[in-house]
């Protein structure tokens, strides 16, 4: 089984700022290198320039975040869940996690990125602002006529990392059920099978309607990942096992896949 999850649009900083840097070659998906690098470099980039907050569509509280983008080559790194620390991984909880559960974890966990494509929980990382929808072309092209080319920008995240994810991400996932926790920005990025895939769903129920209220479906989903990580005896490997453990926590409804649509499981608070 994998779990996947989004990451927080908020990083935190490794504690230790002498840390080392980053090594592309040591994330998850080795392969995914070049990938990793033309959207780092562009990054870098447009990070340094007087468009980057409206290319990376961020308010000003976070230029500070986008101006440190410029230092990521050198910028210290930490384990992905030291630097991802948003209301779901808050609710996941990886620091209690015991040594045989983050071992656990390092092999089923795969957080989705618009700057690395995906990698484990474990992998080293460093801070860094970049959300899944940019677009991101490099300083000075446009889309009009006679726009200089941007040769090694990757464009649209979305569909950049949907290309160069495809196959390795498929090989890694072979017929393994996917827990499916993400957004729908990062979903566009890879869609497992849907007959091996089950979407996590979260609503809030008040005299019988249900809403979908953004902060506690980010940390049901962070809950339910916790508690796959955690289980004792055999791992959840199937939709019955996941569904078993959530109903736990929450009154769960199971909705079969259908055409496209993957198997879908509410969690109801």
């Amino acid at each position: 089984m994998l779990i996947f999850l989004p990451p927080s649009e908020g990083k935190t900083p490794p504690a230790d700022p002498g840390a080392p840097p980053m090594d592309l070659d040591r994330l998850t998906l080795p392969e995914l290198e070049t990938a990793r690098r033309t959207v780092m470099d562009a990054l870098i980039q447009i990070s340094g320039t007087e468009q980057a907050r409206e290319v990376l569509g961020v308010g000003e509280k976070v230029m500070p975040q986008v101006r440190a983008n410029t230092e990521l080559a050198h910028a210290p790194a930490a384990p992905a869940h030291a630097i991802y620390t948003g209301v779901l991984f808050e609710a996941l909880d990886p620091a209690s996690l015991s040594a045989e559960q983050l071992e656990r974890a390092s092999r089923q966990v795969l957080i989705f990125s618009g700057l690395f494509g995906v990698t484990s929980l474990t992998d080293e990382i460093p801070a860094y602002r970049l959300s899944m929808g940019v677009a991101l072309s490099a300083p000075g092209t446009g889309q009009g006529p006679g726009a200089a080319p941007a040769h090694s920008a990757p464009g649209r995240l979305g569909r950049f990392w949907k290309s160069a994810l495809h196959q390795p991400l498929s090989e890694l996932i072979g017929d393994q059920l996917v827990v499916d926790c993400r957004s729908s920005s990062y979903a566009q990025a890879h869609r497992p099978a849907p007959e091996q895939t089950l979407m996590v769903n979260a609503f809030t129920e008040r005299e019988g309607q249900r809403k979908v209220i953004t902060h506690f479906a980010k940390h049901a989903r962070g809950l339910l990942a916790g508690m796959l990580l955690r289980a004792d005896g055999a791992e959840p490997g199937t939709i019955d096992d996941v569904a078993e453990l959530a109903s736990q926590r929450w009154r769960v409804e199971l909705r079969p896949a259908t055409g496209r649509s993957p198997h879908q499981l509410d969690l109801i608070d």
